[in-house]
């Protein structure tokens, strides 16, 4: 029976079943062989990574969906403006591998909250760090899951929402047996796997288009249909002719641009399952060198993606518009079957046309109701613009292979990297939380004499408790992946950074301080985010945002709140203990450092 299921699959289908099948049997492999027996083991590894496998683990728990599937496709549409999280992720990596790396591996603790407890001396701190944890790592992981839905329900033609359980089975396999060990190991494999299958279709693209393989080169070239055009010339041309802004002109404010770098830089430097991988290696000197590696394996997307986005653009555009339905490519046809493509003819003549407007709205028909052209239609379709062609731009890297007619084992790669991206932030994400609860919440405050044995059990209850949750929000996630992301970036500025970072450099914050500054940005960003994403979403709007920061950029405006806070209450209150301040002199001195070695 299975047999005859494969046999009668597309050519396509059956390359992605092998791909994506010897992906997950190659992590699942390695997480039965890196299995986790002591805590040490599940939280850090054992501290015995390499740092070369570190930077690479590193990289892939740092790349996820948002920046394997979304990111391009935000740059697709928004153009010069997406270049915000290209600035703010690059930004605020080298930020965490100078100001917090070294030092957190220094102290030599489990986790964050471990950090916060210990140096601000008080369980109180340790239990809000655990509250601002968990809260950025269910926002972040919502987006990963979204992201496995999307890649299951393209390739292997399944809903999104059993998608999201298959990816969450693979995930409970390797996180909960492996834990840190486990993860670490597969993160390597997954680096592998997403960056091979980012950079072989951007690669054909790139010569297909310009002429030259080298895709961060072909961004710049001209394109090799005789025009004399590059191809941001061509977009800026193609996209004023449709009515919409020139691809190269900013539509954002100032204020908002920087508001938004600084919210992913600072946040960056501030997410718990990037700041947990330095405590994996075994010397301070080594957490600075996987902190390099990294930096070059991360460069590799991050440098290519501006030039996917553009390529994918320009492609779209000449895919669909004015095209009859009856002729549209077959992609587009299969991406409108599972919802994320639609055409609503608004004036009746029986083609596509593209313009501006909202790029996405409407719901596709719960009956697969089809029109008198074969459109699926939709339930309240948009009416607000003259545009007729709506795509959810998280499909533009998934469906550029098929956009561009690349061979089909082009696409069962592209999936197998979309799923490796997914689960390997995913994974990452979900064992910040599980040794959080299990470590900082159970062991650490509120059953201090559990074994080391029971300490295991309940991390891993944890972890599989927080996949349950994962998947909830992965089904119904608040935006598109990279929209979802950043909001997490920008909560983890708000809270977690700023605490971390006068805990690092500053003797004179009190607990009470840091405890009044984690709540205060925690919460103004919450809210915030709270009321434009879900109570008020009609006011979320420029003229609207208060000091005209959007949702995506207020946690830098939070991040202020939390340094000013935990400053004016820390001068009210009595100095940290002399202990705290030696410690803080011991994390940061070289020669102590040195010595350590």
């Amino acid at each position: 029976m299975i047999l005859d299921y494969i046999t009668n699959l597309s050519p396509t289908q059956q390359l992605t079943y092998l791909f994506v099948g010897a992906t997950f049997a190659l992590y699942i492999g390695i997480a039965i062989w890196s299995r986790a027996s002591s805590t040490n083991e599940f939280y850090i590894a054992g501290r015995g990574v390499h740092p070369l496998a570190n930077g690479m683990a590193t990289a892939a728990d740092w790349m996820s969906a948002a920046s394997f599937i979304s990111m391009a496709g935000i740059i697709a549409f928004s153009g010069y403006d997406g270049s915000v999280y290209l600035m703010g992720w690059t930004g605020g990596y080298v930020l965490l591998a100078l100001l917090l790396a070294p030092y957190l591996r220094r102290f030599g603790q489990y986790t964050v909250p471990d950090f916060i407890g210990e140096r601000y001396y008080s369980k109180a701190a340790r239990v809000v760090a655990v509250v601002c944890l968990i809260v950025i790592s269910f926002t972040y992981i919502a987006g990963q899951m979204r992201g496995v839905g999307i890649v299951f329900s393209r390739f292997l033609e399944v809903e999104l929402h059993v998608g999201v359980f298959i990816g969450m089975g693979v995930v409970f396999f390797y996180a909960v047996l492996g834990g840190m060990k486990g993860i670490t190991y597969t993160q390597v494999a997954q680096y592998c796997v997403l960056i091979f299958a980012f950079m072989v279709p951007a690669i054909f693209i790139s010569i297909l288009i310009t002429g030259v393989p080298i895709p961060q080169v072909g961004l710049g070239s001209e394109l090799a249909d005789g025009s004399g055009l590059t191809v941001l010339e061509k977009l800026d041309r193609t996209l004023v002719d449709l009515g919409f802004n020139p691809y190269t002109l900013s539509q954002k404010s100032t204020v908002d641009m920087f508001a938004i770098t600084m919210a992913l830089m600072v946040g960056t430097a501030g997410l718990p399952h990037v700041i947990v991988r330095f405590f994996t290696v075994p010397k301070v000197s080594d957490a600075r060198l996987s902190a390099g590696y990294a930096l070059l394996f991360i460069a590799l997307l991050y440098t290519t993606a501006p030039a996917v986005g553009a390529f994918a653009r320009i492609n779209f555009i000449d895919s669909v518009h004015e095209t009859p339905y009856a002729e549209a490519p077959q992609w587009f046809k299969t991406w409108e079957d599972i919802g994320l493509v639609h055409w609503v003819d608004k004036n009746a003549d029986g083609a596509m046309q593209y313009a501006p407007g909202a790029p996405f709205e409407g719901k596709p028909n719960a009956t697969e109701t089809r029109g008198e052209h074969g459109e699926r239609l939709l339930t309240n379709p948009p009416t607000s613009s003259a545009n007729e062609v709506f795509v959810d731009q998280d499909i533009f890297v998934l469906a550029n292979p098929e956009i561009a007619k690349l061979p089909p084992w082009v696409f069962a790669l592209v999936a197998a990297g979309g799923l490796a991206a997914a689960l390997s932030t995913a994974a990452g994400l979900l064992l910040v939380i599980s040794s959080s609860v299990s470590h900082d919440l159970l062991k650490k405050t509120l059953m201090p004499k559990i074994s080391d044995k029971q300490e295991l059990l309940f991390a891993r209850i944890a972890a599989a408790s927080a996949i349950g949750i994962a998947g909830w929000f992965g089904i119904n996630p608040p935006g598109f992946v990279v929209e979802v992301v950043a909001l997490a970036f920008g909560l983890a500025a708000a809270s977690l950074f700023p605490t971390i970072i006068m805990g690092i450099f500053l003797k004179r914050i009190s607990k009470e301080g840091a405890i009044a500054g984690m709540l205060s940005g925690l919460g103004f960003t919450f809210l915030y985010i709270v009321y434009f994403k879900f109570i008020a979403p009609e006011m979320n709007s420029a003229e609207h945002w208060p000091f005209g920061i959007s949702p995506e950029g207020i946690g830098a405006l939070g991040m202020v709140f939390n340094f000013g806070m935990a400053f004016f209450v820390s001068h009210l209150t009595k100095l940290p203990p002399i202990r705290i301040r030696r410690l803080v002199d011991r994390i940061r001195l070289p020669v102590e450092a040195s010595a350590a070695h």
